[in-house]
């Protein structure tokens, strides 16, 4: 199995339920943990923590890219970020049904991107279910969060602290608890 043959299996709606993606899986996941053991264990300025996530990601982060390690995925190839995105540390990226992030966003610490999710049948719980999380742009995302499969983030929403984000989020629209609820609209002419 390629990249590509996994990709398009994933945005097709597959199930990762065969051995030979379970060792493709595998594969990738060894290739993540290495680079992202690179990435946590020393000191790098933030010139070389892009050049190390370009290389986890296998294509180029914008200049304008910024994160504090540690950070962890399991997977790695399947996350797309745009321009003036900070990463705060210990965030936990499960891509395998793919992250985006729009330009501007900002994810605070350990938030969790969750887009895999298990067969509900005790006999089905080997297989996994992924589906994409697309945050827009100017994404707020706050400390602690958890973030769902299948979730579609809209242009300048805020994730309260602390949130489990089940299902799609609105533009310009403040959200938190568990599961997160519709808290408010923002005013974009409200003084701060």
């Amino acid at each position: 199995m390629t990249l590509d043959d996994f990709l398009k299996h994933v945005a097709a709606g597959g199930a990762l339920n065969t051995p030979e993606i379970y060792q493709f899986m595998d594969e990738m996941s060894d290739n993540a943990r290495r680079i992202t053991c690179e990435i946590n264990n020393t000191y790098h300025p933030q010139e070389e923590l892009r050049v190390l996530m370009s290389r986890l990601l296998g294509k180029p982060v914008d200049e304008t890219f910024k994160m504090f390690p540690p950070f962890y995925t399991d997977f790695g190839k399947n996350i797309n970020i745009g321009r003036n995105v900070f990463i705060n540390a210990c965030c936990h990226f499960q891509d395998h049904g793919g992250v985006t992030l729009g330009d501007g966003c900002l994810i605070g610490h350990n938030v969790v991107f969750a887009t895999l999710n298990h067969g509900m049948e005790p006999e089905e719980r080997g297989k996994m279910y992924p589906a994409p999380i697309r945050l827009g742009k100017n994404v707020w995302v706050g400390s602690n969060s958890t973030i769902l499969r299948g979730v579609t983030v809209g242009d300048n929403a805020i994730i309260a602290a602390g949130s489990v984000v089940t299902k799609d989020v609105a533009a310009n629209t403040v959200v938190g608890g568990v599961p997160a609820r519709y808290i408010r609209d923002i005013d974009r002419n409200e003084s701060q």
